[in-house]
């Protein structure tokens, strides 16, 4: 994608407001690790609940508790950087 034209599409995002600010998009990327994390807890705590969603007989990782952990996972991203940015900024 040319710089051109990527500069047009977050222009016209703006414009739709669609993207509000950095801040709001921040804390939305922070917020769906641990969000998915709490979901994988509660689900876990109430194990009746996931027997429907797994067939008989299938693989272990056929539920929702192991589909919210690798959601977490791969959502971990933004957690990731601020701890690197965070220990390069104290100079570990």
């Amino acid at each position: 994608m040319s710089r051109l034209s990527e500069t047009q599409e977050r222009a016209g995002a703006r414009a739709a407001g669609l993207l509000r600010s950095a801040t709001s998009r921040r804390w939305l990327q922070l917020a769906a690790s641990p969000t998915f994390a709490a979901m994988a807890l509660l689900t876990a705590h109430d194990a009746a609940a996931d027997m429907i969603c797994s067939a008989q007989g299938s693989s272990m990782l056929g539920g929702m508790v192991p589909m919210y952990l690798l959601m977490s996972l791969f959502h971990s991203g933004p957690w990731l950087a601020l701890f690197t940015k965070e220990t390069k900024a104290c100079g570990l």
